[in-house]
């Protein structure tokens, strides 16, 4: 039986992200890390490699299809109500202890994470995500950074379909990576995980590429939404906190910024859940940062007002959440506050069409259609 790494290594083909160093060695630009990569060699991420001076990358896969709600991206300021139909590969560069989804970020590093690859097609995948009325299409469930050949090819299709496109991604980018992906993606979610660099080398990353990552974003006017797991004894520190938030805010006080709730997952299960009081104490340092959105995730009705969208200027609730789930809509059609006219920074649509799910729901390419 071949390994998985093996299986993968088939999938693949030529990838356009590198440049070719005066020794030989391919340097990879999709993440952060900007592997040196002599023949025969595989990047951090476990996915791209050198083999004979091309670099190859993952190509004409799936590790994990599903169909989203938006919010659970999470995107608020985007399309609510949206059904996101969601992709990802296999592999990540980082190795967090409390992943979520390493059975797929994790699989050619954990010999516990089984997640068979499934054969795709751009076009197949546009058309499934057509046939269960998704109007974005989302990478996600891996790093889509050190995929990004493929996303693009997705992304194609799903642009030429009419559809939105957006990453979930660490941030852990490059210059060279943001710049190729631009043309196709209109989203971007990144997850800050911590403002110190000990912590990010902890899970195998470095904090600077990530906040360059994020300014750069902004400045290429990619629509932005930051994400923070609070773990108890890791980032949840009123310092910290005040830190983190006060960087996000001198990059623009509209980005929306979800802080979440941890629960033990994977290898971290030491700490403390989260509780709603830390969540709200953390909302209050990032207002305090001046950061005008602010959710609280993961506790649905535990966290107060922290699920809803309010305006900045008069205070209305313009958005209201329970979870995933809209409860109430009132958005002008050109994106405003009805009470005040201010203006809500965000991508929206003409009017609130109603939501096709409120909790994800699998689709059937993962079951009949595609297979290796």
């Amino acid at each position: 039986m071949p390994t998985l790494a093996e299986v993968l290594a088939r999938q693949t083909r030529d990838g356009e992200l590198y440049r070719v160093l005066p020794d030989g060695r391919l340097r990879c630009y999709a993440c952060g890390h900007c592997c040196p990569l002599p023949d025969g060699a595989v990047g951090v991420c476990k996915v791209r490699f050198n083999e004979n001076g091309r670099l190859r990358v993952p190509w004409g896969y799936v590790g994990g299809v599903q169909c989203d709600p938006i919010e659970k991206k999470p995107f608020f300021h985007a399309y609510p109500g949206a059904l996101a139909y969601s992709f990802g590969m296999l592999g990540c560069d980082l190795h967090c202890g409390y992943c979520q989804n390493w059975v797929t970020s994790q699989a050619l590093r954990d010999p516990a994470a089984v997640a068979p690859p499934l054969l795709a097609a751009p076009a197949d995948l546009v058309r499934d995500a057509l046939r269960q009325q998704a109007s974005v299409m989302v990478s996600t469930y891996n790093e889509p950074l050190i995929t990004s050949e493929w996303a693009v090819a997705v992304f194609k299709e799903a642009k030429a379909a009419g559809l939105v496109t957006g990453y979930v991604s660490n941030g852990n980018g490059t210059p060279e990576v943001l710049e190729y992906i631009r043309p196709w993606v209109d989203l971007y979610k990144v997850d800050l995980k911590s403002f110190d660099d000990r912590h990010y080398r902890e899970l195998g990353g470095r904090l600077a590429p990530t906040l360059d990552t994020i300014r750069r974003l902004e400045a290429m006017a990619f629509w932005v939404e930051i994400v923070t797991l609070l773990i108890p004894g890791f980032n949840d520190s009123a310092d910290e906190i005040a830190r983190l938030t006060a960087f996000i805010a001198s990059v623009s006080p509209d980005i929306p910024w979800h802080v979440t709730a941890f629960h033990g997952d994977y290898k971290m299960t030491g700490p403390h859940n989260t509780t709603a009081d830390m969540l709200a104490d953390a909302a209050a340092i990032g207002r305090a940062s001046g950061l005008r959105y602010i959710y609280a995730g993961n506790l649905p009705g535990r966290v107060g007002d922290l699920e809803n969208t309010r305006c900045a200027a008069c205070g209305d609730v313009l958005i209201a959440r329970y979870g995933y789930h809209i409860q109430d809509y009132r958005l002008t059609p050109d994106g405003r506050c009805p009470s005040c006219a201010a203006k809500v920074p965000g991508r929206w649509t003409t009017g609130f069409a109603g939501q096709i799910a409120s909790r994800p729901f699998k689709t059937r390419i993962q079951h009949s259609e595609f297979r290796i």
